[in-house]
């Protein structure tokens, strides 16, 4: 993991570096695309760095979640409409799905609305048509929250590292064009089990995706 790190710090601090150099030696003239991708570099580190704390604090137990009993339905709807937009540019379905009688969950909501966007915005990555499905159901004493696309699916030698941090074998990890620190689907899988529940993936080449996470029920 340190050496990924060590790599995933070094691609944009080459490229701040060098365009800094070139701007103090006279050899680039600064213009707003030149700033653009400097300013962007920066977020990107800005992220990695962010997304380091939260792993350090959920693996010393101490990641700080506030939590409040929430609708279920509530939150993959939420989670829908803030991806609406993009889906609708891609030509892209978002369609939700509740149980009827859902027991409610206790969960901090940005910290879980975090993981889900991330899921749903991978799924947008990497589902050029079709649908992204968001249900949530009982399972047992349990609510399951899934994430299923029509996207191109994760390849079986991938699979079960999908959680790893920086793990290279699975594209999804790739850095996206958004700069994403490639971290995501690790700090999902910190923060749903900070919460006493559970994260799984099942993914068939060709066909998509589903992420399930199973929170345990606020039933009294």
């Amino acid at each position: 993991m340190t050496a990924d790190l060590a790599h995933d710090l070094r691609t944009p601090l080459s490229i701040l570096s060098g365009y800094a150099e070139g701007l103090k030696e006279g050899r680039l003239n600064g213009s707003p695309a030149i700033y653009t991708i400097m300013h962007d570099e920066v977020q990107h580190l800005e992220r990695l760095v962010d997304d380091l704390r939260t792993l350090s604090l959920a693996d010393a137990g101490e990641l700080p979640l506030n939590r409040r009993t929430v609708d279920p339905a509530a939150l993959i709807e939420r989670t829908a409409l803030a991806h609406y937009i993009r889906a609708e540019a891609q030509g892209v379905a978002v369609s939700v799905e509740a149980g009827a009688d859902l027991p409610n969950v206790f969960v901090d909501t940005d910290r879980m609305t975090q993981v889900l966007n991330n899921l749903v915005g991978n799924a947008l990555t990497h589902t050029a048509a079709g649908e992204i499905h968001l249900t949530a159901h009982t399972q047992g004493d349990s609510v399951a929250l899934t994430v299923q696309d029509a996207g191109a699916g994760i390849a079986p030698e991938d699979l079960p590292f999908v959680f790893d941090r920086l793990y290279r074998g699975d594209k999804a990890r790739q850095r996206s064009p958004e700069g994403s620190s490639g971290l995501g689907l690790a700090i999902a899988k910190a923060i749903v089990e900070a919460h006493g529940g559970t994260i799984a993936v099942a993914s068939t080449v060709g066909k998509g995706t589903t992420f399930t996470i199973t929170l345990p029920s606020a039933r009294e």
